[in-house]
């Protein structure tokens, strides 16, 4: 059977990203690999990844919903798994400190309609991204040596599969199950260091939903119990901020990257 592309309501993407339930905080995990893609060069394994969000959607008077969420992606030793405090440049020799992401928030508006693939019993929403924007390090000369483009580009490339009976069903607030694919192309993380060198980085993971904090992987729980606990939940309510990223959280907390400070900084719980 080919899948059919069908128009679903926002409401059916609500239940499968977060849930429809404003007073949840929904965890959806990620797992995978990052390699070093150089011109003339072969692949190389640079981490392992692990990651979260934790969501939440609130429903508006316009039938939208405000999507708020917190992000975390922990770079970890290839051959180990071990969560990576420092890293050796294999291209400079220059060891320095690692800074995990650690986005808050990353927020968003849920409305109209959502193109999906129907294929019987699963649906899959499918959305590839291609964030392209002036690159806010790019102006500021002591972060030649970090992020000199003067654009930030990458691709984002998502898929989420749920089981079709579940979006229709309205006892339901949230799918029972998701699968996640994701795969990324970007440039280089400004902790690298790597400048003006040629090459990007290659994302590819999977994840999936979990029903709360102790179904998150016991790396991400300890830290998030004992260093981050501001990550145990998602916002109240849509945050009147910028959506953060890897490049400003850079940019914001340099003093304690060149201090080699452990990251992602201390962050109290939210009440």
């Amino acid at each position: 059977m080919v899948a059919q592309i069908q128009e679903l309501e926002a409401q059916h993407w609500v239940k499968t990203r977060s849930s429809l339930d404003p007073s949840e905080s929904t965890f959806l995990i990620w797992k995978g690999k990052i390699y070093a893609f150089i011109p003339g060069e072969k692949k190389q394994l640079l981490f392992k990844m692990l990651g979260l969000s934790v969501s939440r959607c609130i429903p508006t008077d316009e039938g939208s919903w405000d999507f708020t969420s917190r992000e975390l992606t922990y770079y970890l030793n290839p051959q180990t798994d071990e969560v990576l405090a420092k890293w050796e440049n294999p291209w400079t020799g220059e060891t320095v400190p690692v800074i995990h992401v650690a986005n808050n928030p990353v927020q968003g508006k849920f409305k109209g309609n959502f193109l999906a693939q129907v294929d019987g019993d699963s649906t899959t929403f499918v959305f590839d991204i291609f964030p392209y924007y002036p690159n806010p390090l790019a102006d500021d000369p002591k972060f030649a040596e970090y992020s000199p483009n003067p654009i930030y580009q990458a691709a984002e490339l998502f898929k989420l599969t749920v089981p079709t009976a579940d979006l229709f069903n309205t006892a339901l607030s949230s799918v029972s199950e998701l699968k996640l694919s994701w795969d990324r192309i970007g440039q280089w993380l400004p902790w690298m260091k790597m400048g003006d060198r040629p090459g990007q980085l290659i994302y590819s993971a999977v994840g999936s939903k979990v029903n709360g904090l102790t179904e998150v992987p016991s790396v991400l729980q300890d830290e998030i119990n004992n260093r981050i606990p501001l990550y145990k939940k998602a916002p109240k309510a849509l945050l009147d901020v910028e959506d953060m990223t890897s490049w400003l959280y850079f940019q914001k907390h340099f003093p304690a990257y060149l201090a080699g400070e452990i990251f992602p900084l201390p962050q109290a719980e939210e009440f």
